[in-house]
């Protein structure tokens, strides 16, 4: 089945959902997170089919959030580690982490984000860096960015009074 390309669409919602939107791959760059780097960990962490896992890592590497390197000639063999670009993907990561915490875990936390020096959970909240401030529904919404384009105005204009952020 051919996947539809949301890499040249204007909106950053589907051109990220585009790199990493497919689950296996957003399961990898969970586990390269967690330290794992070479195929059959990942493979062993997953429980994935090889042929699944080799087109998943080539994707991640093709896009950017990997790099494939060799760590051993005999055999060949290679490991695989989070460029800049992957890195930066960790707040995706935990997002989803508070989230399905939140909302998808009623047994309770099976993952927690935790101070180092303390080791007490992290109640995470998104903050405008700017001000300091949490980002919530009641002070900040969604707004067309300088490049948008008309229909990305248009449905923000048509919606700005509803939308929250």
């Amino acid at each position: 089945m051919k996947h539809t390309d949301f890499g040249q669409m204007p909106c950053p919602i589907a051109r990220s959902l585009g790199k990493v939107g497919e689950w296996w791959s957003i399961l990898i760059l969970r586990d390269a997170f967690y330290g794992l780097t070479r195929f059959d960990e990942f493979e062993k962490s997953l429980k994935i089919a090889p042929n699944m896992l080799t087109r998943r890592l080539a994707g991640l590497v093709q896009s950017g959030l990997m790099e494939k390197r060799l760590y051993s000639t005999r055999p060949p063999r290679y490991e695989y580690l989070l460029t800049d670009e992957g890195r930066a993907f960790k707040p995706v990561l935990l997002s989803f982490i508070a989230w399905g915490n939140q909302h998808l875990a009623p047994e309770g936390a099976s993952l927690l984000v935790v101070s180092r020096e303390t080791g007490k959970p992290a109640d995470q909240v998104l903050v405008d860096a700017n001000s300091g401030l949490a980002i919530n529904d009641e002070d900040y919404m969604f707004a067309p960015g300088p490049a948008a384009n008309e229909v990305m105005r248009m449905r923000l204009s048509e919606v700005g009074k509803r939308a929250h952020v």
